[in-house]
């Protein structure tokens, strides 16, 4: 039995509308198959818009027929014209650009039909921001506040660095929240239930946010796969913002954990007593440089080739990251047979065009996109460019598990741009780790 306040009933009653009634009644089954009694109140998420590729198996032109269908579990025609009016509700990374297409090899129909779907989304109440890193336009959950998203790093980093409270819902669930404004009280939502589990001696150097990105990796590797909440220690010097968001992207993709305490440094882990909350712990390991080095070889090509595509910007860049892009390709020009892109949110990108970062990068050959990603718009562009090089451990590995791409390297930014500037893959650009 899950127990409702009165304004929950009245929307599972259907007095705020058929839409909240739907979308109430799916959280309350979702809360009965997970065995939670209550729900908590949902102030933030990031949801899924566009017109994506798996929407396809509906074969209805109608938008919110096809939300009907695929995202309320519905055969009803139920229109999505509203979130909860508390919940500040974000769009993640769309299907495609919201203003070129030609570029990604798209159909004119195709960006057409994501441009409808968004508006649709707009006009619910969504705000179109077209990013898998909402944190850099202001949508940043604070400590305790309950939050949803589609989003494997936000969700680890929302839980780990923020203190705030998340599960791994997924797509319609998280719509289902942006519209009620209610989540199932269960999981990371419940103070007592976000003890740490593992301990980690992290005895690397961890210089750049390479180290700390590969340190997902090599971490990852030692994880159970699931029900699993690391706790990791050691000196960490001058670790920022970019360094932690490249570390718990890449912790979120190679494990099923959605938390991580740093000891030291995340709100709950003052201490290594408090990360862990009195429980056991319930396995031990220590990381060291040479883990981290071994890691990476397992991330990239070791073919030479051709460097067709450079991406550069997942999760999406900030305005500094964007500034050290343009302070290394002045004056330098992309190889001709090669695509150098540089991917952000719209108001970074507004930024870089009136700091002048945009013309240096632009005069260098390459680009500055935003709205989406080469793995979200998928195989009709990424299947022009056998050779591929990306700086995220993330993007890589979306490309390579999929066999997008011939030949995919992963290194740090600077290797990148000097493969975009050759059209080469050459040795020295594999990343080295320093120990």
């Amino acid at each position: 039995m899950v127990r409702l306040t009165l304004e929950e009933q009245e929307m599972l009653d259907g007095k705020q509308g058929r839409l909240k009634q739907v979308a109430m009644e799916n959280i309350v089954r979702y809360a009965q198959v997970l065995g939670a009694s209550e729900l908590c109140r949902v102030t933030k998420a990031t949801v899924f818009c566009g017109a994506h590729n798996y929407l396809e198996v509906c074969k209805s032109q109608d938008f919110h027929e096809v939300f009907s269908k695929m995202n309320l579990a519905r055969d009803e025609r139920i229109p999505f014209d509203c979130v909860d009016k508390n919940c500040y509700v974000q769009s993640c990374v769309a299907a495609s650009d919201q203003y070129e297409y030609k570029i990604f090899d798209q159909p004119k129909e195709v960006f057409e039909k994501n441009s409808y779907y968004l508006e649709e989304s707009r006009k619910a109440g969504v705000i179109i921001a077209g990013s898998c890193s909402p944190y850099l336009m202001g949508w940043i959950p604070v400590k305790g506040e309950h939050f949803v998203t589609t989003e494997s790093g936000v969700t680890i980093l929302g839980n780990s660095l923020w203190g705030a409270c998340c599960n791994a819902d997924g797509i319609e669930a998280a719509f289902w929240s942006a519209i009620c404004g209610r989540t199932p009280y269960w999981g990371y939502h419940v103070k007592e239930n976000r003890y740490g589990t593992h301990l980690f001696h992290i005895k690397a150097h961890l210089d750049s946010s390479m180290d700390w990105e590969v340190l997902g990796k090599a971490m990852g590797k030692r994880l159970p796969l699931t029900g699993c909440t690391p706790v990791i220690e050691g000196n960490f010097e001058g670790v920022d913002f970019v360094k932690l968001k490249s570390f718990f992207t890449a912790l979120a993709i190679t494990t099923n954990c959605r938390m991580c305490h740093i000891v030291g440094i995340t709100p709950e882990a003052n201490t290594l007593e408090e990360a862990f909350m009195g429980h056991e712990i319930q396995g031990e390991d220590t990381i060291e440089d040479k883990d981290i080095a071994d890691a990476y070889e397992e991330l990239c090509e070791t073919k030479d080739g051709s460097v067709d595509l450079v991406s550069l910007g997942c999760p999406h860049y900030d305005i500094h990251q964007i500034q050290e892009v343009a302070e290394y390709m002045k004056g330098k020009k992309v190889h001709p047979g090669t695509r150098f892109m540089v991917w952000t949110v719209y108001p970074v990108k507004a930024m870089a065009d009136l700091n002048g970062y945009t013309k240096i990068i632009e005069e260098a050959g390459g680009t500055i996109q935003t709205s989406t990603c080469p793995v979200t718009i998928g195989d009709c562009f990424l299947k022009h460019y056998p050779g591929q090089v990306y700086d995220s451990l993330k993007q890589s590995g979306s490309v390579r598990s999929d066999g997008s791409a011939q030949r995919v390297y992963y290194t740090d930014k600077y290797h990148c741009m000097d493969a975009a500037v050759s059209g080469r893959w050459k040795e020295e650009y594999r990343w080295k780790k320093k120990f």
